[in-house]
């Protein structure tokens, strides 16, 4: 009995201890986490990126995306409208960065760059072919979003808004999240579900 006791406490304390690693819907962030780090990633524009490029932001909206995910180019147009309305003017203090860390043919640069220059991109797409950042980020479908607050803590994750359909989108979380930051003020639905294509991991 008292060997069972002891073993309970122990298991006890170890629970209370142990800090969560994962948020509700992310398996490896949690809101309030430091942001992993990033450098040396080739962009369309044939620029090398890292996150130290937009430290003069203070919020950075990381989007893991790619080209050939039907939901990620149901959301290109909606990418292009925030960088116009957030990142557009000299003085912005937002950053959006777009990043595929898919290794198929139809993801990887040379396709990238087609893809951005058919649609106009207007901020940063970045390739990770290691898809290290993805794992990082605990990213599993396309596309999903990770905004950063000025200390590169993650300060929202998931969906940019709550329908595919953007005729039908009802409330845009990104938005929601990255203007609390703007006035200094608590991101107030700080996560939810990524809905999209899976990212194809290298197995």
């Amino acid at each position: 009995m008292f060997r069972f006791a002891v073993a309970c406490l122990v298991a006890a304390g170890l629970a209370f201890v142990s800090p969560i690693k994962a948020g509700e819907f992310n398996k490896k962030l949690s809101i309030g986490d430091a942001a992993p780090g990033f450098n040396a990633l080739e962009g369309v524009d044939g620029k090398m990126y890292g996150l130290d490029a937009f430290k003069g932001k203070d919020v950075i909206v990381i989007c893991v995306t790619c080209n050939h995910c039907p939901v990620a180019v149901a959301y290109e147009d909606r990418l292009i409208d925030f960088a116009k309305k957030y990142t557009s003017a000299s003085d912005s203090k937002v950053a959006l960065v777009a990043i595929n860390v898919n290794n198929g043919e139809d993801d990887k640069l040379p396709k990238m760059k087609e893809r951005a220059k058919a649609k106009g991109f207007n901020f940063p797409y970045i390739y990770d072919p290691s898809q290290k950042l993805g794992r990082a980020y605990g990213a599993s479908v396309t596309p999903e979003f990770y905004v950063l607050d000025k200390d590169r803590k993650i300060a929202y994750m998931g969906a940019m808004d709550d329908s595919q359909n953007a005729e039908k989108v009802k409330t845009n979380y990104l938005e929601a999240a990255v203007k609390s930051l703007l006035d200094g003020k608590k991101v107030e639905k700080a996560e939810t579900r990524p809905f999209g294509c899976g990212v194809q991991y290298d197995k």
